[in-house]
């Protein structure tokens, strides 16, 4: 059974003459999932063509996701269903209500022109290299969320530069790829910035960073802004050890310690926003109406997933900071 069929007198590149002619037989029923193609080497000899075109027509079928590459067995039909002309590969940390109002905007903003398989590696750094490298060449972009996980950058360099794109926490060591992200020092210590006159009636400013999901920019715009206004600080990784005294107000990016914060001051019968402030990081509609609103310093997760979708598929080389906003309520 013949599947490649080459013509020299027409101008379409021999290249992507094979993809067609793979494409064509699979939507025949010639071709099944799981066929093994022709090799490089037979398909060489028989149409007389270099081995780069072959590997080129292969490359684009695999980022199609339409074969696979086995090592040194060959090249596999590994779907029969191609309909979107292109596939995305997104890696996220995790998934919560923020990641899911951005994924969902960055799907709505696609709008079904392309396919994207979404992966979650839940902070395993170990994951995250099994993710990325199982899926080389399947894929035309690839969207990565590296979180604060050490050591990501010579796994992601694997990838093609030019088709990788990183999302909502960047890091100097990987500012040479395109995508959109939080500026998390400069929200941080502008947002209370513009709070001082609010700020002024507490004495001891503390953050509650675990360490374990919170990217370090957190503490660095927290720093920044204590520093700058000789604000007394600490930094604590829970409330276990805590004395929670009246003066004080806390940076909370983590919702579990959001609530044992407020539970503790109900507790002590500490008034939020009069005997303790309390800002936490990311906005939800709850945060509106528990305690009176609690004031939050959040990125727009919406915009930030639409922005997303027009940069990829524009295929924009471009580094965006996706702006914060500090909603101010009852808690401050």
């Amino acid at each position: 059974m013949k599947i490649i069929n080459i013509d020299r007198q027409i101008s379409i590149p021999v290249y992507k003459q094979i993809v067609e002619s793979i494409e064509t037989a699979i939507m025949e029923k010639r071709l099944f999932r799981n066929d093994k193609l022709p090799s490089v080497n037979k398909i060489c000899i028989e149409y007389q063509i270099s081995r780069d075109t072959v590997f080129m027509a292969y490359e684009v079928l695999k980022k199609k996701g339409i074969i696979k590459a086995i090592p040194s067995k060959g090249y596999y039909i590994k779907t029969e269903d191609f309909n979107y002309d292109k596939r995305y590969f997104l890696l996220l940390d995790e998934l919560n209500i923020f990641k899911e109002d951005l994924l969902n905007s960055f799907l709505d903003g696609l709008n079904n022109k392309v396919q994207v398989d979404t992966f979650f590696y839940h902070f395993d750094l170990g994951m995250f290299r099994k993710l990325i490298l199982d899926n080389i060449g399947n894929y035309s972009k690839y969207i990565i969320l590296p979180a604060n996980l050490q050591g990501v950058e010579d796994i992601i360099r694997q990838l093609p530069e030019e088709d990788v794109y990183i999302l909502d926490q960047m890091r100097d060591s990987l500012q040479n790829y395109s995508g959109i992200y939080q500026n998390f020092t400069e929200d941080i210590f502008n947002a209370l910035k513009s709070s001082l006159s609010l700020l002024e009636k507490y004495q001891h400013y503390i953050l509650i960073f675990p360490g374990n999901k919170e990217p370090i920019d957190m503490v660095n715009g927290f720093v920044k802004f204590c520093k700058a206004y000789k604000k007394k600080y600490s930094i604590i990784s829970g409330l276990e050890k805590h004395t929670l005294k009246k003066g004080q107000v806390f940076l909370i990016p983590n919702d579990r310690q959001l609530v044992e914060t407020v539970e503790k001051c109900r507790a002590k019968k500490l008034k939020t926003g009069k005997d303790v402030g309390i800002i936490s990081y990311n906005e939800t509609p709850l945060k509106k109406v528990v305690e009176n609103g609690i004031t939050t310093l959040s990125t727009d997760f919406s915009a930030m997933g639409k922005r997303l979708s027009e940069i990829v598929l524009k295929n924009e080389k471009i580094l965006i900071e996706n702006p914060s906003k500090l909603y101010l309520r009852g808690s401050l």
